[in-house]
């Protein structure tokens, strides 16, 4: 009887203790390629008047390279009010680097106006369970009236866990976030627009946290903010701003493969290579660009994503590998396929297979290229119908003749009018994304004339 009271008196003490959830750490660990939509649902005012719905749609490639995001973003639909969206369906990329911390904080090294939201959704350094709620700063790129002119605005935003989930197959943390629009007074943006007196407002988000690595995978934002401006104009927004991250297919190599030993720009060495390739595994990044001036992992003093100048297939290659000649594989190398002049080598790199036509033939400082160059492209859209759904980043090159600015926007031209060639040939013009550098990454020694026609080169890379 004693032993039955003692049980009993031990049960009521064991259910009378506090049930603890188990606690757990937020750490943002992304490691993969990824893509980000931004997509934008919005009722304006003007003064009190509706307008009608404003909609907006901006996509990215982001790469990931050790902590460092490389991406091209670019405008995929835009309000009815703004016509700069090109009608040929091909985009212009626009260039951003950042890093992530574990935490989640965002820090900008090229700053051209995207992500919009940095730093966000960002964690705390604790332990936390379900109902947990903590704060954390983050910052906000608006252009509401479509000017060009990006303006930074900083915002605190309250976030709670709210409990765990299964969201599309993959188990996630479910937040709730929201925060006060509050810009003007004591903090003006000194780079942002000078007519951009005041905003005020409200946001409310829910997040969908990927357990595995806290990517948030979905944000949907309800918005209501105002936005007063110099000239009296007073613009209100009602309605839904939605972040979605989806990560790209992988590359059909069973197609690809064939294709490219089919068009002759690789040969049996280089096909077994890139089978055997692990885009997880991709080849180390080399620790100096040849003849370039420039140190690899570095733009402008500061550490960017170098996946451009990766090595080609076959170990200990050089960073910037002369041509071989002719169709057959060399020490390990890929064949190059040539035209009259133009010719191309196939690398793995961070971002994906990149071919890069070297000493394109075009018409003196113009986009136009030489007929005689167009067989080529005729090769390269047969090995690109092959990959039907991967997107396709296109970057222009030139030799330094020295004007960059007039250089930028050669190089950007001649990749648009490679683009525009291949979509000629079928290839779905809005794949392409079309980027130019100028002669800011430089391959060989621009003191040559051999090295400015290696310099003088445009990349398509298959991303995923």
């Amino acid at each position: 009887m004693k032993k039955f009271f003692f049980l009993l008196i031990l049960s009521a003490f064991l259910f009378s203790l506090p049930i603890f959830a188990a606690e757990t750490q937020f750490v943002y660990s992304g490691s993969e390629n990824y893509s980000l939509t931004e997509r934008t649902d919005l009722r304006r005012y003007d003064n009190g008047k509706y307008i009608g719905l404003m909609s907006r749609e901006v996509k990215s490639f982001i790469v990931a390279d050790e902590g460092i995001y490389n991406g091209d973003f670019y405008v995929s639909q835009d309000t009815i009010h703004n016509k700069r969206v090109v009608t040929d369906g091909i985009h212009d990329s626009i260039h951003s680097v950042f890093k992530i911390s574990k935490s989640g904080i965002l820090e900008m090294i090229e700053d051209n106006g995207f992500p919009s939201f940095r730093s966000f959704p960002a964690f705390t350094n604790q332990k936390i369970s379900p109902g947990a709620v903590w704060q954390a700063k983050a910052e906000r790129c608006v252009d509401p009236l479509n000017t060009g002119v990006v303006t930074k605005m900083p915002i605190y935003v309250e976030y709670t866990y709210l409990r765990d989930e299964e969201f599309r197959g993959e188990d996630v943390y479910l937040l709730s976030a929201k925060w006060a629009t509050r810009y003007g007074g004591n903090y003006l943006d000194p780079d942002g627009d000078p007519s951009l007196e005041r905003a005020g407002g409200g946001h409310s988000a829910t997040i969908y946290l990927r357990k595995s690595d806290c990517a948030a995978l979905v944000v949907r934002d309800s918005v209501d903010e105002t936005f007063q401006y110099s000239d009296g104009k007073q613009v209100q927004f009602k309605g839904t701003i939605s972040l979605f991250t989806e990560y790209p297919p992988a590359i059909d190599k069973t197609k690809l493969i064939p294709a490219l030993q089919r068009a002759q720009l690789i040969d049996d060495e280089g096909a077994k290579y890139l089978a055997a390739a692990d885009s997880a595994k991709k080849p180390a990044r080399p620790q100096s660009i040849e003849g370039g001036g420039l140190e690899s992992g570095t733009y402008n003093g500061k550490p960017v994503n170098t996946s451009e100048w990766l090595e080609p297939f076959g170990p200990g290659k050089p960073s910037a590998p002369k041509t071989p000649k002719g169709n057959g594989a060399k020490n390990g190398q890929p064949p190059a396929a040539s035209s009259s002049g133009g010719s191309v080598r196939i690398e793995r790199t961070k971002a994906g297979i990149k071919l890069t036509i070297e000493n394109l033939h075009f018409k003196p400082d113009s986009p136009e290229l030489l007929a005689s160059e167009k067989p080529l492209l005729d090769k390269i859209a047969g090995v690109l119908s092959g990959v039907p759904t991967n997107k396709l980043l296109v970057e222009g090159h030139t030799a330094s003749t020295g004007n960059p600015s007039g250089e930028k926007q050669l190089s950007i031209e001649r990749a648009r009018a490679i683009a525009t060639e291949l979509t000629k040939r079928g290839i779905n013009s809005d794949l392409f994304i079309c980027r130019g550098s100028g002669s800011s990454k430089p391959v060989a020694d621009n003191s040559t004339k051999e090295g400015m026609a290696k310099n003088r080169r445009v990349e398509i890379t298959i991303l995923e």
